[in-house]
């Protein structure tokens, strides 16, 4: 049996072990895996749980190419045994005995659960065979009264191996007739009840809330799932549901004399984290095998769990040859810097005062004519025949030509070499800064009396006289 499962785990060993350790081929590899668990019925999470572990066992391993197999097949090995280790293991005649030497009187309960045609009522006959030979007395509750001749059956399996059967009509409760069974055991000192139940799909809900009334009223000291290792992925289906609903402690896999597969074992014992108890191998009573990891490992692998254990030592041998990088120096850690003083702040140095403006000199307000005679003025406006100035500008230059003829002798156009030029009317410039004011001149001698001009000279004295201040 498992013939399936044991040849998707010897391929990729194999196919590994003709390549290097890189993750493509790995890759590669897992893949191949992956569709061989398929075929052998391995549920999909499991399939996952298989090669996530697998290929972080596998990448970046330092092992030489001739021990890649063997390496490989020691992973398989301690991965699927850390699976069952997991689940731990359930020792029937153990417990039993245990209960019995407590001394309480009370028997140890064992109820059976799963599915119509699994081979639950044969495997509680065979269960019951067990215990006989192991010294243990046994009472049977017929507490399937729904399926016609359900009790019929297990009536025949009782007489064959001479034990009590407590039964009632078709359509009884379930639960009382459970109920009756350990009354019956507590009064005549049997050691353990067997109580088989119904088959139920797992999808009928009323079906699924009467198993745990029946669970609920005799509070089973175990529960046993039962499942067909020829119902593939649907068996672990089956165990997820009735897990979720009795909170089975382990299970018995029928027909696994015919299953070339054997992902159900696998399977179940990852979904449920419960153990696989017992397998059956055939149809007659001792035809129940307890179930084996060693054995299972050794089936599928190829070499048991001490076969995969030198393979494992072996490849720790080669791997404590390889040379193990040297740790990278750690770097010093720098010295912090000393943080520089800050800088005093320099007085900001105070704002010369500004210097005050000069002050701007004054106009000239003075009379340009002051100190020239009134006859001057006019005498010299008479002789040059002069036009009114029209600006302080013209008045003063026009002053100053009257000081320089007064000077030369107050001398007639007429006379050689005593002409006054008479400058053109200058073009408005800037005003010059003001000339410090000329000393008064002494006023000259009178004059003698001139005769009395015209009429026209008297209209220009008259036009100059507005100098005069």
């Amino acid at each position: 049996m498992f013939e399936g499962l044991r040849s998707a785990f010897s391929n990729v060993a194999k196919s590994l072990g003709e390549k290097e350790l890189a993750e493509k081929d790995i890759d590669d590899a897992l893949g191949e895996l992956e569709m061989s668990l398929l075929e052998s019925d391995v549920a999909v999470e499991v399939i996952d749980a298989v090669k996530a572990d697998l290929k972080a066992r596998l990448v970046g391993a330092t092992v030489g190419r001739k021990q890649v197999s063997e390496f490989v097949s020691a992973s398989l090995s301690g991965l699927i045994s850390s699976m069952f280790d997991e689940a731990g293991a359930v020792d029937l005649p153990g417990l039993i005995a245990a209960k019995r030497e407590s001394g309480g009187g009370e028997p140890y309960v064992v109820v059976f659960v799963g599915i119509n045609g699994t081979g639950k009522t044969t495997s509680l006959a065979k269960v019951a065979h067990m215990l006989q030979r192991a010294k243990f007395s046994v009472a049977v509750a017929a507490a399937d009264t729904f399926r016609a001749g359900a009790i019929e059956q297990l009536r025949e399996h009782t007489n064959r191996l001479n034990l009590k059967l407590v039964a009632q009509k078709y359509g009884a409760d379930p639960a009382a007739v459970a109920r009756d069974a350990v009354l019956y055991a507590r009064s005549h000192g049997v050691d353990c009840v067997l109580v088989d139940t119904a088959g139920r799909m797992q999808t009928s809900r009323n079906l699924m809330e009467q198993i745990g009334k029946i669970t609920s009223v005799v509070r089973p000291d175990l529960r046993i799932f039962v499942g067909d290792s020829l119902a593939g992925n649907d068996t672990v289906n089956q165990a997820r549901e009735f897990y979720e609903h009795v909170k089975f402690n382990g299970s018995i896999l029928t027909k696994s004399d015919a299953d070339a597969r054997g992902g159900a074992a696998l399977s179940v014992v990852k979904v449920t984290s419960t153990p696989v108890m017992y397998l059956g191998v055939g149809q007659e009573y001792g035809d129940l095998a307890p179930f084996s990891k060693e054995d299972f490992l050794e089936t599928v692998l190829g070499g048991g769990a001490e076969a995969g254990g030198e393979v494992a030592a072996k490849v720790s041998e080669v791997l404590a040859k390889a040379p193990e990088p040297e740790p990278a120096p750690e770097p010093e850690p720098a010295p912090e810097p000393e943080p520089a003083p800050e800088p005093e702040p320099e007085p900001a140095p105070e704002p010369a005062p500004e210097p005050e403006p000069a002050p701007a000199p004054a106009p000239e307000h003075g009379d340009p004519f002051r100190g020239v005679r009134t006859d001057d003025i006019n005498r010299y406006a008479d002789l040059y025949d002069v036009t009114l100035p029209e600006s302080d500008e013209q008045a003063r230059l026009m002053a100053a030509q009257i000081r320089t003829w007064v000077d030369r002798g107050r001398p007639d156009p007429g006379d050689t070499g005593t002409t006054v030029d008479v400058a053109p009317e200058p073009e408005p410039a800037p005003e010059p800064e003001p000339a410090p004011e000329p000393a008064p001149e002494p006023e000259p001698a009178p004059e003698p009396t001139e005769p009395e001009p015209d009429k026209q000279k008297t209209k220009k004295r008259s036009l100059f006289g507005r100098f005069r201040r």
